[in-house]
């Protein structure tokens, strides 16, 4: 847990590639449900499609995702690199001075980015990439300004423009305030369609970053109504006590 942690905060100022400050726009709900088990064998084939090229999960184990009914002829088949095996740990090829070289900075691991930004974060992300002809890659995220990533899933999506208006600061002066998207291009999905595929993603990503979590609240309420009973317990017992005292 040491390693973990230390490596967490040295990968900490690397989610400039893929993430960063500003305010979120536009700022929905994820609404995800990570016992959906549909929705994250679908988050699991988008990950390792688009995802896993270049940013890693090295914490995490292929065999975690028969945890949520993938099978392991389909899970060696489908997901899994070639050569790979189960306890493998969800590693990319690409040298980080590779990397480095091209992007500007190694993509941070995403094996508990969903933990660190939380699901809404990353689910308005994926959604917020918009033409920026001055940015390396020629696009930009209102959700991260000045972002390094590309927009990998643009062919989904489609492309699109930042609105934005002017509003008075109340100062006698005029601020930048985001109006929405406007649509440059269409991509192979409609709208409804790229929000439930980054929905997926997001589910995915959530439920492999505390894969635990929902037996943890299990055991959590058990315990907590293990508690309730014996307190009443002990009460009863208490009064047998102390009967004879009052």
């Amino acid at each position: 847990m040491k390693k973990l942690i230390l490596a967490l905060a040295l990968l900490a100022p690397l989610t400039a590639f893929a993430a960063g400050g500003g305010a979120i726009h536009p700022n929905d709900p994820a609404n995800i449900d990570t016992g959906n088990e549909a929705a994250l064998q679908r988050g699991a084939n988008h990950f390792v499609s688009y995802c896993l090229n270049c940013h890693s999960m090295q914490y995490e184990r292929w065999q975690r995702m028969e945890e949520f009914g993938v099978p392991e002829d389909l899970l060696k088949s489908n997901l899994m690199h070639a050569g790979a095996k189960k306890g493998d740990l969800l590693k990319v090829a690409m040298a980080r001075g590779d990397a480095a070289n091209w992007f500007g900075a190694p993509p941070p691991d995403l094996t508990l980015e969903a933990r660190l930004r939380g699901s809404d974060w990353i689910y308005n992300y994926m959604r917020a990439f918009y033409v920026d002809e001055s940015r390396p890659f020629g696009v930009n995220n209102t959700v991260f300004d000045n972002v390094g990533m590309p927009h990998v899933l643009w062919e989904q999506q489609g492309m699109q423009k930042a609105v934005y208006t002017e509003e008075d600061d109340g100062h006698g002066g005029t601020h930048k305030v985001f109006a929405g998207f406007e649509k440059v291009s269409e991509g192979s999905m409609t709208d409804v369609e790229y929000d439930a595929m980054i929905r997926d993603l997001v589910t995915f990503m959530t439920y492999m970053a505390e894969p635990t979590k929902a037996k943890s609240h299990r055991t959590g309420i058990m315990v907590l109504l293990f508690l309730a009973l014996l307190l009443v317990f002990s009460y009863m017992l208490k009064k047998e006590y102390w009967k004879d005292v009052h």
